[in-house]
């Protein structure tokens, strides 16, 4: 599937309007129709896989992206200060939540976490704004495999004395992450399993 170019029609855009029931199957869609692709394939983790989530397909579409960030701000403690992720596959999350989050009225700013300190100006590892000492962030994370990008933006914001109990993600593949995160003593959730993305592609005639 591929997206299209003509202007929606008003009955067509549904990101903005359905309820989180709803929306959740439509985003769903996305991922089974946009992202997820079957055939030989090298991670970012370095494993093979015969299947990958090209996750940008979705979080960079343009009612993905609203349904994301609708979809992942009721997820948040309600204490949350900011959301953060590493980037760059963590940058379309954190956004769309910190837009969402104004028009829910509870302004959530976004964090975003550099694989290595820029070499100028600051040279800082975080970008966004400054928080106040042990403000409580929650890392977001696109796909989740060995679960080691996300695991790095919990150590660098805690390195600058944020606290993180809680990693969101828009997709587990079930390769260990959780696991991870169990054993790091962070809470970990995700929107989607890849078996529920695997089942939708095929019962949509992919």
């Amino acid at each position: 599937m591929t997206y299209p170019t003509e202007t929606p029609t008003q009955s067509d855009v549904w990101a903005a309007t359905v309820d989180l029931t709803t929306l959740r199957h439509k985003l769903l869609d996305l991922f089974s129709q946009l992202a997820y692709q079957e055939g030989d394939f090298v991670l970012a983790s370095g494993l093979r896989s015969s299947y990958y989530v090209n996750k940008m397909q979705v979080t960079l579409h343009p009612q993905g992206a609203l349904a994301i960030g609708r979809l992942l701000l009721p997820l948040l403690p309600i204490d949350t200060q900011a959301v953060a992720g590493l980037t760059m596959g963590a940058d379309p999350l954190v956004t769309a939540v910190s837009i969402v989050s104004v028009y829910e009225k509870r302004t959530i700013p976004a964090l975003i976490i550099r694989k290595e300190a820029k070499g100028y100006g600051t040279k800082a590892y975080i970008e966004g704004p400054s928080l106040p000492e042990g403000a409580k962030v929650v890392v977001l994370e696109d796909v989740v495999t060995t679960g080691q990008s996300a695991l790095k933006a919990v150590e660098r914001l805690k390195a600058v004395g944020y606290t993180v109990n809680q990693i969101i993600a828009l997709v587990d593949r079930k390769q260990g992450g959780a696991e991870l995160y169990q054993s790091a003593g962070l809470n970990f959730e995700s929107l989607f399993s890849i078996e529920e993305i695997q089942q939708r592609y095929r019962e949509l005639g992919n």
